[in-house]
């Protein structure tokens, strides 16, 4: 009985005790408060820089974390300490309720951090920053090395990298960065604010955005491809330096330009076609010589529309037949893309086209359309007078003969032809003034008259006046032989019948002046 009393009374003295120790607590919350703190300094080290927070602000540090409080230590806020280290620990979180929400988070610092990582962890509502060496360090050199490896690469690319915010702030930035943006904006200058302030494409889309950057004091600018990934410490951002293409675009866009101003002066319409066999290029002229509206060829029609629209226009000769209109057409694209298409359209309206096809490069084919209407109508009139005047020389009675300056025979009438039986234009080579000599001496007797002829025509004489000289033929028959000078430098031997000597053989040759 005295034994159970023992125990009643030891279980009422430990509720007592209890109920003490909860009334201290409640009583006194700010001395275990303080105790929590000093254990969670404590923690895990007691040489690295620790930083306890309640929300924002800053409620106690460990010894290690006073060369980062300087002598504010009673302002400091989680802002700052954010400040001080987001470029030594990229994607520390804007605000400690991000860890409420997603636990534990370790970052790893870059080359400029004193410590390898950054441990944030929310315990019982206090934010708890402790800046600690890697526990793998000592036992893992490679994956250090490797992590050092990334570190640098990341650091030194060169091409600008650097992270941001959700409220458009610039947390970290690499050394490309850091030179673009002193050669914008100059040293000493403000490094939150982006160089890029506008992102929302290239955020939106996911895709690389063309974004461009004005030089102070210059109207030139930089352009640069930007991407974005969206990651739990904010926005990613890479950007390429895409300055040389762009000014490659800007110098082939002023040459297409010079070329269409060109293209626009010339008389000769112009069509290109590109691989996929669409028009992509075309000048004004073209719409004047083919009558086609310029709306339709602005549409970029394919080759075979362009043609068939010429067709339809009766711009072009018409086919004897449809059905074989398409064959046609194919083998006037292969005759093109070969560079040997070239053909001449008699057009129905009395319009001579010269049409040609060229290829050019990467597969396009260019049809050059040419208006050589005058230019025909001129060489039909010009053959008509030549048939004219040939015609009107065949009738008359009296043969001749004209040799060009290089002494080789020009023109002869059937008169000729008949006397020396002989016809010049059936013959491929020319007839020179030595062969037409052989063919006269043939058919007359011995006369000095043929070398003088051959002379006077090559120009071995200083004499260049007109002469004539009587000449027997072997069958009995006379005629003069008359040589005159022709205005061009070209010599005309005209040789005339008659029914007897003229004069004495001593005097064949005479002037023209003496004949009169």
């Amino acid at each position: 009985m005295q034994d159970l009393m023992s125990v009643e009374w030891f279980i009422l003295a430990s509720l007592c005790i209890a109920s003490a120790a909860v009334a201290v607590w409640f009583l006194n919350p700010k001395t275990e408060r303080k105790g929590m703190e000093q254990d969670l300094l404590l923690a895990d080290g007691r040489t690295d820089a620790v930083f306890l927070f309640d929300d924002q602000t800053l409620i106690a540090w460990s010894s290690g974390a006073r060369k980062f409080l300087g002598e504010n230590a009673d302002d400091f806020s989680w802002t700052k300490l954010r400040d001080k280290l987001s470029r030594s620990y990229p994607g520390l979180p804007q605000s400690p309720g991000f860890l409420r929400d997603v636990g534990s988070l370790t970052l790893s610092g870059t080359a400029e951090a004193d410590s390898r990582e950054a441990h944030c962890e929310w315990i019982d509502g206090v934010t708890r920053v402790q800046l600690r060496r890697t526990s793998t360090e000592l036992g893992q050199a490679g994956d250090d090395q490797e992590l050092t490896t990334l570190r640098a690469a990341v650091h030194q690319a060169p091409y600008p990298v650097w992270l941001q915010s959700d409220d458009a702030r610039v947390t970290w930035t690499n050394l490309a960065y850091d030179r673009l943006n002193q050669k914008i904006r100059g040293r000493g200058n403000d490094t939150s604010a982006p160089l890029f302030p506008n992102l929302d494409a290239p955020m939106n889309s996911g895709r690389p955005e063309r974004v461009s950057i004005e030089l102070p004091e210059t109207d030139k600018k930089l352009w640069y491809n930007v991407s974005t990934t969206e990651t739990e410490a904010g926005w990613l951002c890479h950007a390429m330096d895409v300055n040389a293409v762009v000014d490659a675009e800007v110098a082939q866009r002023n040459f297409v330009q010079t070329l269409a101003k060109t293209f626009a002066q010339l008389s000769i319409g112009l069509a290109i076609f590109d691989r996929n066999r669409q028009l992509v290029l075309f000048n004004p002229v073209l719409i004047d010589l083919t009558a086609l509206p310029a709306s339709f060829l602005s549409s970029r029609p394919n080759m075979m529309s362009f043609f068939d629209r010429l067709r339809d226009q009766r711009m072009m000769p018409e086919p004897k037949n449809y059905s074989s209109w398409r064959h046609q057409m194919a083998d006037l694209l292969e005759a093109a893309a070969e560079g040997r298409y070239q053909e001449t359209w008699s057009l129905p309206s009395g319009s001579v086209y010269s049409v040609s096809g060229r290829p050019h490069p990467d597969g396009a084919i260019a049809f050059l359309f040419e208006d050589i209407t005058a230019e025909i109508t001129l060489t039909r009139q010009f053959r008509s007078e030549l048939e004219l005047g040939q015609s009107i020389l065949d009738h008359i009675d009296d043969a001749f003969a004209v040799f060009g300056t290089d002494g080789s025979m020009v023109y002869s009438n059937t008169a000729y032809h008949h006397m020396w039986k002989t016809d010049p234009e059936a013959s491929f080579a020319k007839v020179s003034i030595a062969d037409a000599c052989r063919t006269w001496q043939e058919l007359s007797g011995p006369t000095p008259t043929w070398g003088e002829v051959r002379d006077f025509v090559a120009g071995g004489t200083e004499d260049h006046s007109d002469w004539w000289s009587r000449v027997e033929m072997r069958n009995g028959d006379h005629m003069i032989c008359r040589v005159q000078s022709l205005q061009n430098g070209s010599t005309m031997v005209r040789f005339q019948k008659v029914g007897a000597p003229l004069a004495p053989p001593e005097q064949e040759r005479f002037a023209a002046s003496k004949e009169a």
